[in-house]
């Protein structure tokens, strides 16, 4: 009798690590996986289709393959080092307010069992990456008809190591993280991704310097019916980018699910009428346009708002992004071929200030941050505040840095002025779009 109490006694404690312990739960895994799948066709398809619709029929297969391109790219280098910076722990304090070390390069340490919570590890870094190579193709739309090839993809390469991975850990990386520890809130990426992606497509496209003939020379795109199939495969992929960022198949998702449809809606309603009361005519790609400005504005508050905020992120961001892209951009002169920074940085920005005054008080929807620990809504708007000043500034100059180590390597960053006029499909890819 002694020997089996003694016995017990020592078990007891295995038993409660045993519970503590993580477990997987097959439906959040399933939903993490479809989830990332999700996110996966929004590039190499949405984003893809979005981009070469808006593009000239001369440059329709050049645009798809710097977005293409860009996922592959960029996918192999967060798998190489991006996750290890983004997600690891580094050798001291200092360093792990920017980046997370190199403990996990090429996915060092991390066995095929472990868990993300209640899912595979693995499932969690295809996940982030999927991000990280979505926000770099994002930055392509800036730039497109007149930089080469050969520097976009090694800018790629690069630009996911020196600026994505340490936003993404600043902002995402945890315990000792700077944006994370100061309570900043981006549910799914309106800071790591659409800020970050859409203001290196701004620095891009001032360095590379504007299209031949831009913009008196008329500059159709080849098909407005790619481009809202894009949009519509990009809305589509998006539930798995809001939805997914809930980690797991929880209430926190359906909430995502919802405000991710409603901001969208009300957004391409919203660039509808702006298009019908200023040019009297409401035109596909400015439904098109709207809702992806709408998917823009939400993704930092997906999970953090309700019905009313989710209307409200809809119409401003919509606002905001139709304003880039009719007023502000003609004043200032520059060249954004397709508008990443008038729709991805505007909105992006519009949607992580506006968290901190819509997000619901509610103690199970939000990180730790003033909002949550003592209702201070100001409070909250100074480190959103903070956070955007942060990412933007990191952003800039980072990827002015790239873009110079780019061009170095390749001899500068501009395709010659005869591959411009006959069309970088032709003269760079020996390849022509079938309704040119």
């Amino acid at each position: 009798m002694k020997k089996w109490l003694l016995a017990l006694l020592f078990a007891l404690p295995t038993l409660v690590l045993a519970e503590d312990a993580p477990t997987l739960d097959t439906g959040d895994t399933a939903w993490m996986m479809i989830s990332t799948a999700l996110v996966f066709l929004m590039t190499p398809a949405g984003l893809a289709l979005f981009y070469a619709g808006m593009t000239r029929s001369k440059n329709v297969l050049n645009t798809y393959a710097m977005v293409f391109g860009a996922f592959v790219v960029g996918f192999v280098v967060w798998i190489i080092a991006g996750y290890s910076i983004a997600f690891g722990t580094a050798e001291s304090a200092a360093l792990q307010n920017v980046i997370g070390g190199f403990g996990n390069v090429m996915l060092s340490g991390i066995n095929w069992t472990d868990l993300s919570g209640t899912y595979p590890t693995y499932v969690f870094v295809v996940f982030q990456g999927t991000f990280a190579a979505i926000t770099v193709a994002i930055a392509s739309g800036s730039v497109i008809e007149r930089m080469k090839f050969s520097t976009w993809i090694i800018f790629v390469a690069i630009w996911g190591v020196v600026v994505y991975a340490p936003i993404t850990h600043m902002v995402w990386g945890g315990d000792g993280a700077l944006l994370f520890d100061a309570g900043a809130l981006d549910f799914a990426g309106g800071t790591v991704v659409h800020m970050n992606g859409g203001l290196a497509g701004l620095v891009l496209a001032i360095l590379v310097g504007k299209r031949a003939g831009y913009p008196k020379a008329a500059m159709k795109p080849a098909s407005v019916m790619l481009t809202a199939l894009g949009a519509a495969i990009l809305w589509f992929g998006w539930y798995g980018f809001n939805g997914g960022s809930a980690f797991g198949a929880n209430a926190i998702a359906g909430l995502a699910f919802l405000t991710t449809t409603l901001a969208t809606a009300i957004a391409a309603i919203t660039w509808m009428l702006a298009e019908w009361v200023v040019y009297k005519k409401p035109t596909l790609l400015g439904l098109a346009s709207g809702a992806v400005a709408g998917l823009v504005a939400i993704t930092p508050a997906a999970g953090f708002v309700d019905v009313s905020g989710a209307l409200i992120l809809g119409v401003v961001g919509a606002l905001f992004a139709f304003w880039g892209v009719t007023v502000l951009k003609k004043k200032l002169g520059y060249d954004d071929s397709l508008d990443a920074f008038g729709i991805h940085f505007l909105a992006g920005l519009y949607g992580a200030l506006a968290t901190a005054f819509l997000a619901v008080n509610d103690q199970d929807l939000l990180w730790d941050g003033p909002l949550k620990a003592a209702g201070d809504r100001m409070g909250q708007f100074m480190v959103q505040l903070e956070s955007v000043v942060v990412v933007g500034l990191f952003t800039l100059i980072g990827t002015v840095i790239v873009y110079y180590i780019a061009t170095a390597l390749t001899g500068g960053s501009r395709v010659d002025e005869d591959q411009e006029s006959m069309g970088l499909d032709e003269s760079i890819h020996g390849e022509k779009y079938i309704n040119s």
